[in-house]
This record gives C-alpha cells, sequence and structure tokens, in this order.
C-alpha cells in the first residue's frame, strides 16, 4: 500500500510554529473540518484520546507523535504532517508518566479499520528511519515529502517549490 492518497497537500504543515498539543490539533483541525474530511467533534475527540492514550515515540535520537482517534470523526481519510520549529512535549505511548519533545507529528484521520493497520505499518517503517526523520525535518514542499513516504532514497531540500 502507498501512503500518497493520505497525504494531502493542505495538511502538510512544514516547519511550523506551535507552543503545545492544543495549537497542532486545531491547525490541522481547521484545515481539515474546512475541507470537509472531519466532523465538528474531531477536535474536542482527539484531544480527548491523546489524554487517555498518548502517541509519543522515541525512536532512536527523534521523537515523534501519531495522534489519531475514532473512525466515526472522519469523512475523508488523512496523513497530517506536521513539523515543528521547536518541539512539543506529548506523553509517551509505552509510559504516559513520561514525556518527550517532538519535532514531527503525523496526525491520523482514518475510518477504515483494515487501512488503519497498514497505514501504521508504513508510518512506522518510515519513522524508524533516522535518514528519513532527517530529512521530513528538512523537507521544504509537498514534493519532498511525497519523495520521502515513497521511499526514496535521496531528496533534494533545496531551491524545489
Amino acid at each position: 500500500m502507498t501512503l500518497q492518497p493520505f497525504l494531502k497537500e493542505e495538511l502538510l504543515k512544514l516547519n511550523s510554529v506551535c507552543k503545545d498539543q492544543a495549537d497542532i490539533f486545531e491547525m490541522v483541525y481547521k484545515e481539515a473540518f474546512g475541507k470537509g474530511y472531519v466532523s465538528e467533534n474531531f477536535l474536542a475527540k482527539i484531544k480527548e484520546r491523546e489524554a487517555s492514550f498518548p502517541t509519543g515515540l522515541q525512536i532512536g535520537d527523534y521523537s515523534v507523535a501519531i495522534p489519531h482517534t475514532d473512525p466515526e470523526h472522519v469523512f475523508e481519510q488523512f496523513i497530517s504532517v506536521v513539523t515543528l520549529q521547536k518541539p512539543v512535549s506529548f506523553y509517551l505511548m509505552d509510559d504516559n508518566t513520561k514525556k518527550v519533545d517532538v519535532r514531527i507529528v503525523l496526525l491520523l484521520g482514518l475510518n477504515q479499520p483494515h487501512t488503519q493497520l497498514t497505514v501504521l505499518q508504513e508510518l512506522m517503517q518510515t519513522i524508524q528511519d533516522q535518514q528519513k526523520i532527517e530529512q521530513l525535518l528538512q523537507a521544504e514542499n509537498q514534493r519532498n515529502v511525497q519523495a520521502i513516504f515513497n521511499g526514496v532514497e535521496k531528496i533534494s531540500t533545496k531551491g524545489e517549490k
């Protein structure tokens, strides 16, 4: 399965300035709700789920968060890729008493149970590659992000639009 159909250009937020999780969730929600991808309840539900089931992951030298919510709040499936200028704290998925500073947030809007497992496997394969994490943090445009998720090993990040 390719992740390309899930990567919506308007939900790729690169080098963003957000002070906390709420800022990130609100930024993605405004865009996704405006496009009709999510229900009005999506924002409240993603915040609730993150509070109950944290999604921060420490992967090597980097930390990533993969927030998501229940499928009934998603009308059109998507993956929002948010890279942050400064880290935002998320609680760890495997130890909700510890926080990790995250610079990459992969916010999932999925509504098909069979799709969710496959998408998560693909994402995990990508984010376990330290080089791809570095490339994501340096990505300047949609083309860069799509190349990373397509498995392209070497991308140019300078001068492409």
